[in-house]
């Protein structure tokens, strides 16, 4: 489906790897031009060159989202070689285990900052670009804001302000023509996943018991998935669509854990 995203803008943080890469090559493969934000400039031109071999377009910033001058000179400098922005997808981010026993309040703060400020700076940033282009925000989001998970507070608490952003920008920015949504994910294939699992003294067994409890084909979310969706709502084919929390999850969080 050509979704009309032909020379598009889009900042994706942490668009290197995983879910953000799936993100920047689809969007590239729709002719849109993905910048990728990150914090590891080898990474960074490692994803540009792999979406440049395929025929696509895309380039890429080097920086720490964990600072706000950072996040400045992420918008800066795609507003200097682009001259424009047109959506934004938060995306990076870690969960970082610091859980309420063992940890404290200046690691909590500190996984807020990798996992959740930068969102709002980002898009506090680019909204004057995004009001001119009436673009898009998309924030990823995890499960853990609605299951739990134990062991990971601040993660949780994180992902809980992401789903109350998504839905007050949503609020806050409908009278500029910017649209906010978010889209949720669970049990998603990403090499970061794929290097925990393999640190588990069974990781096929592991993986078993995880993909059985995923409704629809007891199989995990693939990265493309996730990334069908936010390109649908970063484009007018989702023009009518704000302030929503979509689960592509295969219907973990939401379906009757009988269908096990």
């Amino acid at each position: 489906m050509d979704l009309g995203l032909h020379n598009r803008v889009i900042l994706v943080t942490g668009g290197a790897k995983g879910i953000g890469e799936a993100i920047c090559r689809l969007l590239a493969a729709e002719s849109a031009v993905p910048v990728i934000i990150g914090r590891n400039a080898v990474d960074n031109e490692a994803a540009v060159a792999t979406i440049k071999a395929a025929g696509g377009r895309a380039w890429c910033i080097e920086a720490e989202l964990t600072r706000t001058e950072e996040c400045q000179k992420a918008i800066e400098a795609a507003l200097a070689k682009l001259g424009r922005i047109d959506g934004l997808v938060n995306n990076a981010g870690i969960n970082d285990g610091v859980n309420l026993e063992q940890g404290d309040s200046e690691r909590f703060i500190a996984s807020l900052r990798r996992n959740l400020i930068h969102y709002y700076e980002m898009a506090h940033l680019a909204l004057p670009e995004l009001k001119k282009s009436r673009g898009a925000i998309v924030n990823i989001g995890s499960k853990v804001a609605e299951t739990g998970q134990g062991g990971t507070s601040a993660y949780a608490a994180a992902n809980g302000g992401r789903n109350a952003l998504t839905r007050e920008w949503a609020v806050e920015l409908a009278k500029y023509g910017i649209r906010a949504n978010a889209v949720i994910v669970a049990e998603c294939w990403t090499p970061m996943y794929e290097r925990w699992l393999s640190a588990q003294s069974d990781p096929a067994a592991a993986r078993a018991t995880i993909e059985s409890r995923i409704p629809l084909g007891k199989r995990m979310t693939a990265g493309e998935e996730i990334a069908s969706t936010v390109a649908f709502l970063l484009s007018e084919r989702s023009s009518h669509t704000t302030g929503q929390l979509i689960h592509v999850d295969g219907g973990y969080v939401h379906l009757d854990r009988a269908m096990q």
